[in-house]
């Protein structure tokens, strides 16, 4: 692993939590954000191992372009401009709503009438771009729900919030509505191996299980929380995230929602990046 790095959206939760890792590791990190990203393409210094944490998330059915553009635009942008070692999009679990199966190799059907499928269909183009890059050192991670950071604009980071401020949280979800959650100190952890000694490609990055909502309202009543459900609220239910081949590789010991819940009630939100398909009401 060279020393190294350049992150894309550093200014992010992912991102920053990205870099601040590296360089506390020893790592030379380049951070840049949207108003260094035109100087950094145009830049010709070595970029080492990048990896691209830019997109769009909850507000990307009112900002369409800019959807486009930063999950398609830019990225096409660096991997033409950078003179990198490596080079890692980050995409999201959630272009699997569709499909029948999570494997990294399933089709992923979209509808592309549907505003809420415009979100994995610039993803997946921002992937094709990569995978059709005819460097093996290019490489796409899909990540589901990331916890760990502060985002109150998710539904885990909703909750939260007014869990703190109230002790009673209403949920406009079905108690049975679920999806994976994977730690943000997890993510961090893994993305650089994935960029510096993946095998594969592509891969997802996961707990690999997902976690009810009825589940996170027993933890959180255990605080002495009021959480009840709307009656007639939808199920939102993903399908659980295939990470057998993260598995393989890089063997991860993955932390678990419901065990770092207390702590996250008290000090901590979820990042969004793999935003739910309908709004939920706390």
């Amino acid at each position: 692993m060279t020393a190294r790095f350049t992150i894309l959206g550093a200014g992010g939760t992912i991102g920053r939590a990205l870099a601040d890792a590296l360089e506390a590791a020893g790592r030379d990190v380049t951070r840049v954000t949207r108003d260094s990203l035109a100087a950094a393409l145009a830049s010709e210094v070595p970029a080492g191992h990048v990896i691209d944490c830019i997109g769009l998330t909850g507000d990307f059915r009112q900002r369409p372009h800019a959807t486009a553009e930063a999950h398609v635009g830019v990225t096409a942008a660096a991997l033409g401009a950078l003179l990198f070692d490596s080079f890692l999009f980050l995409s999201s679990t959630r272009v699997y709503a569709r499909a029948r199966t999570t494997q990294e190799t399933t089709p992923l059907p979209c509808l592309s009438s549907d505003p809420s499928d415009l979100y994995n269909l610039t993803k997946l183009a921002g992937e094709a771009l990569c995978l059709a890059d005819p460097r093996p050192s290019v490489r796409v991670a899909r990540l589901a729900n990331v916890y760990g950071g502060d985002a109150p604009d998710t539904f885990l980071g909703q909750l939260l919030t007014e869990g703190r401020r109230s002790g009673r949280v209403l949920i406009g979800q079905a108690p049975r509505s679920e999806k994976d959650y994977v730690s943000l100190a997890d993510v961090v952890a893994l993305l650089p191996r994935i960029a510096c000694e993946g095998r594969q490609r592509l891969y997802n990055v996961a707990a690999g299980r997902n976690v009810r909502h009825d589940a996170i309202a027993a933890v959180l009543r255990t605080r002495g929380w009021t959480i009840r459900f709307a009656p007639g609220a939808p199920a939102i239910r993903f399908p659980p995230i295939d990470i057998s081949r993260l598995r393989t590789e890089f063997a991860p010991s993955l932390r678990g929602l419901l065990d770092d819940l207390p702590t996250l009630a008290a000090t901590g939100q979820e990042v969004r990046c793999s935003p739910s398909t309908r709004p939920v009401a706390v």
